[in-house]
């Protein structure tokens, strides 16, 4: 096991359940973080933006801004691991992280290909939901995914999110306007 990797086993985990650790990423995960992307392309394009002309969603740059993403304190990427060996199995990111009366995030996540159905995104939604609520101590998480994206609805489900509503055209993906459902749950439903 290269050091590199044997420090993220040991060193800062956000939160840690028995199979997965959640960690914020570093400028040395951007050769496994890109690999995992490119091998998991299939399984996420329906579901994603179109990248912009000229961008390469799977290169250097992405990687940037990924890095970058929550430099101004109303998001945040987190990487969920896996305790043996410290692979990226996925990534979560809370976005439009609102304090003052709302006290909300809103949630994206994807899990690597080759991971996919093993119950790891399980485990890491239930590790950001602590994170969430407990170290960020917000009082509402929301989620927003296609109705056609099942293995979304079925994650969310389990992790104890509710549907709260329709939004009609409401994300722009691949040249059209998507409708989306509106998945949230709160402090108090969490922590029943």
């Amino acid at each position: 096991m290269a050091a590199g990797r044997r420090a993220r086993i040991a060193g800062d985990s956000l939160e840690r359940d028995e199979r997965t650790f959640l960690r914020e990423p570093l400028r040395s995960d951007q050769e496994e973080f890109l690999e995992l992307r490119r091998a998991s392309r299939e399984l996420h394009e329906p579901w994603e933006p179109e990248a912009p002309p000229g961008f390469d969603p799977y290169g250097a740059e992405a990687f940037r801004s990924y890095l970058e993403f929550g430099r101004d304190g109303r998001k945040q990427r987190l990487l969920l691991c896996r305790n043996e060996d410290a692979a990226i199995l996925g990534s979560f990111s809370l976005s439009e992280i609102v304090r003052g009366i709302l006290q909300n995030a809103c949630l994206g996540y994807w899990v690597g290909a080759p991971f996919a159905r093993q119950g790891y995104m399980s485990e890491g939604l239930r590790l950001v939901q602590r994170h969430v609520f407990q170290r960020l101590d917000l009082h509402r998480l929301e989620a927003n995914i296609q109705p056609g994206n099942e293995p979304s609805r079925r994650l969310v489900q389990r992790c104890g999110f509710r549907l709260e509503g329709f939004s009609p055209r409401y994300i722009k993906l691949h040249g059209g306007w998507r409708d989306h459902e509106r998945w949230a749950i709160t402090a108090e439903e969490w922590e029943r």
